[in-house]
């Protein structure tokens, strides 16, 4: 036993005196497969012990210094020429499969964030035959921070090919990709972007200090016991209104579900799918003065031939306001809970039938009108073989609720996002901002210019860089022909955007404005505007 003693306290005695070391932590942008901006000192930093050693090389060039005192530590490594695969390592940690190229940080609300999977109407093909391994994106993860200017930010890198582009902003990857086809030059994209945002989340408090309004709504939601009893309040208002609807929906009480075949729709009012905007068609909607808010009802009976029964199908039904529940032959084959996605549902071949088939959609409107919006596309589709099923359906209204309850979105309070999301990149070079955001702050253009060049001159001085490129985008067109109001504001916010870039140095206005949809927000048309910032960014440097 007393031999035990004695090897164990010699034991304890090699461990203070050889301590084992900690291991050096990265931020997620520092990560295998990253993209770094060539010609420009390798930025690194992260975590250690306090006191530590951080040794840093790439090939035969070495840079160290000494984590302090709350175990943060950054280095420098000399410049790296365009391409690669380079690696480096710091202490124990090795990042490999570096590429050093031109780094564009993208950011904005949803048309920045938009994915591939949302325009493949547009651009299936091209997007399955294409892979880059020198076009790499970091997107990332939505998150937002109250109290503290944060030093990372989740996400991860990844290589261009046709896997990986669904999840890609689409705006981003035609931008990329036209880029490095004409210079050559690898192209690193770090998508930080949410959408709904205004342009008040994406900048410093310090910098908001001439923005009361702003501050105060910070202030307003710090207390994190506050807006947590807010969350909780909200979940049970959301879950009551639910209830209510569900227990008094007769189209899901009823002992004959109305999305089941059998059910008789003799009785349902005959109306127009999608029915021209704020027609007489879409009267089912309104009562003539408000929206009707609760469940709305729709069936449809297609006929399939015979050849394409068994078979695989989708179903297209556009775009619908608010939420949706489809069933097909009385079996359920989908949901979405917002307004925008495109409603394209798979529908198995095992319930597709020879001759007559039936379609239900239990519409559920929340707040506002609610409509099928027109000009979207409104098909079974099976093989190469389209059924339309626009015009006639039957109708019954379910149940008529008041308006769903508020929510708050706290991603959209002043500075939220600077701290989570772009402060932690601060210390990464880059070759220029990409910024597409604004139509959260349409209802308040006349502060947007003045906005604008306050994110700019913030993000300037967060890089310490006074010469960053900025190349903003235009909002694109927007709002049926009709709405002079609607129209107007987004004109003289496209105004705006243009006075802010007028008014800062070394930025650029990319047009959109033709490149939009009157009946969508997220216009498709991706790649024109991706090949338009590419081409700003590539004349800005031959000025």
């Amino acid at each position: 036993m007393k031999h035990n003693h004695i090897f164990l306290a010699i034991c304890f005695a090699v461990f203070m005196a050889h301590p084992v070391k900690s291991e050096v932590s990265l931020p997620d942008v520092l990560t295998d497969g990253m993209m770094v901006q060539r010609d420009a000192p390798v930025c690194l930093w992260g975590h250690a012990d306090p006191g530590e050693r951080v040794v840093a090389m790439c090939g035969t060039n070495k840079s160290e210094t000494t984590a302090d005192k709350n175990g943060k530590w950054s280095l420098k490594l000399p410049q790296l020429s365009s391409g690669g695969p380079y690696s480096i390592t710091i202490n124990n940690n090795v990042i490999e499969n570096i590429i050093a190229g031109d780094v564009f940080l993208c950011s904005g609300q949803s048309n920045m964030e938009l994915p591939i999977s949302r325009v493949t109407d547009l651009f299936a093909e091209e997007v399955a035959e294409y892979k880059n391994s020198n076009i790499r994106f970091f997107q990332a993860d939505k998150l937002f921070d109250f109290h503290a200017e944060c030093d990372n930010v989740k996400g991860k890198w990844s290589c261009l090919t046709p896997q990986t582009a669904r999840s890609y902003s689409a705006l981003c990857y035609f931008f990329a990709k036209k880029l490095n086809e004409d210079t050559g030059i690898p192209v690193g994209i770090i998508n930080c972007s949410w959408g709904g945002t205004p342009i008040e989340s994406w900048i410093s408090r310090e910098s908001l200090q001439n923005y009361p309004m702003a501050l105060n709504k910070l202030k307003l939601y710090e207390d994190d016991h506050y807006r947590e009893r807010i969350k909780r309040l909200e979940g049970e208002n959301f879950a009551r209104w639910g209830k209510v609807l569900y227990d008094s929906d007769p189209g899901i009480q009823s002992s004959t579900k109305w999305y089941a075949p059998e059910h008789d729709d003799s009785s349902w009012t005959s109306v127009k799918v999608p029915g021209e905007y704020g027609s007489a068609e879409n009267s089912w909607g309104s009562d003539g003065l408000n929206p009707i808010n609760g469940s709305h009802w729709f069936r449809k009976t297609i006929e399939v031939p015979s050849h394409l029964a068994g078979k695989d199908a989708v179903l297209r039904l556009g775009c619908i306001v608010d939420a949706d529940s489809v069933f097909f032959n009385g079996e359920f084959i989908g949901t979405t809970s917002y307004q925008y996605p495109p409603r394209i549902y798979s529908v198995p071949g095992n319930i597709v039938k020879s001759g007559k088939n039936q379609i239900t959609v239990r519409l559920i409107s929340q707040n506002g009108f609610p409509h099928f919006v027109s000009e979207k596309p409104y098909k079974f589709i099976s093989g190469e073989e389209e059924i339309s099923l626009e015009g006639e359906w039957k109708y019954s209204l379910g149940t008529r609720m008041i308006p769903g309850p508020g929510m708050e979105f706290y991603c959209y309070v002043p500075t939220v996002l600077y701290n989570s999301m772009i402060h932690p990149l601060a210390g990464l070079p880059i070759s220029g901002v990409v910024w597409y955001q604004g139509e959260s702050n349409v209802n308040s253009w006349n502060q947007y210019s003045s906005l604008l060049q306050t994110l700019m001159l913030n993000w300037r001085n967060t890089w310490n860089n006074s010469d960053l490129p900025f190349y903003v985008v235009e909002l694109a067109g927007f709002l049926h022909p009709s709405d002079a109001v609607g129209i107007q504001a987004w004109n003289e916010m496209r105004k705006a955007q243009a006075e802010g870039v007028k008014k800062t140095s070394n930025a650029w206005l990319i047009k959109n404005s033709d490149l939009g949809e009157w009946n969508d927000i997220h216009p498709l048309d991706k790649k024109t505007l991706g090949v338009r910032v590419a081409e700003t960014v590539i004349n800005s440097r031959n000025r």
